[in-house]
């Protein structure tokens, strides 16, 4: 008589590990998923190696432990969370490092988008070229063009250029107050030295004509 609930505990059991270990290969390729943009390959690898044994290591205390318990269970659901804790860790981590390695300090620019406080402009979009090259476009949504308009800062472009004398030309169209449509092209000269370059675009609308494009080194 109690061999049968033996069994069924046995294969509840069985199914509870087999669902963490699925939530954690979940987050393995969700980890993946988002890092893999660009990233040198050798970190791919070990990131995947390095949430591999992490993964592996999990489900084998799973697997020693057996829990039966309640207690068991909730001890294999905090150590899933901290195994996400980790994976989150090492993704920001390894974005930072992207961000080293494919804009190094001496060739490094970018590019920020910001409305005047109290101002009414409304952005529709806006074009960066350097040098006579379109390096960005971007397209508002509702929500950017509200953060911005809030005080919100956007950061359009990021890239590489040498060091000495550069030219940039900014586009941008939308509407000003009273919903008129407009344009505005402004190109100005900027000087990129070893340290990274920051440079801030800032639109004002005006009374009497087409809002202003300001350009200012941060």
């Amino acid at each position: 008589m109690e061999l049968t609930p033996k069994i069924f505990g046995s294969r509840r059991d069985s199914c509870d590990q087999h669902a963490n270990r699925a939530n954690l290969y979940r987050t393995f390729c969700a980890a993946l998923a988002i890092l893999d943009r660009g990233l040198p390959r050798v970190l791919i690898f070990a990131l995947s190696l390095g949430i591999g044994i992490a993964v592996s290591s999990t489900g084998g205390v799973a697997a020693e432990s057996a829990p039966r318990k309640s207690a068991s269970m909730q001890s294999l659901d905090e150590q899933v969370q901290e195994v996400k804790s980790d994976v989150l860790a090492i993704a920001a981590e390894l974005s930072n490092l992207e961000e080293q390695l494919l804009y190094p300090s001496n060739t490094q620019i970018a590019v920020f988008v910001s409305i005047e406080d109290g101002h009414e402009v409304a952005l529709d979009s806006a074009q960066i070229s350097i040098d006579g090259e379109v390096v960005s476009q971007h397209i508002y949504s509702f929500k950017e063009l509200e953060a911005l308009q809030k005080g919100g800062v956007q950061r359009i472009y990021t890239g590489n250029i040498h060091t000495g004398e550069h030219r940039i030309e900014v586009s941008i169209a939308g509407k000003k107050g009273g919903g008129k449509d407009f344009d505005a092209v402004e190109t100005f000269v900027f000087s990129k030295a070893v340290d990274p370059k920051l440079v801030g675009i800032r639109l004002a609308s005006q009374s009497l004509g087409d809002p202003t494009i300001a350009i200012e080194g941060w």
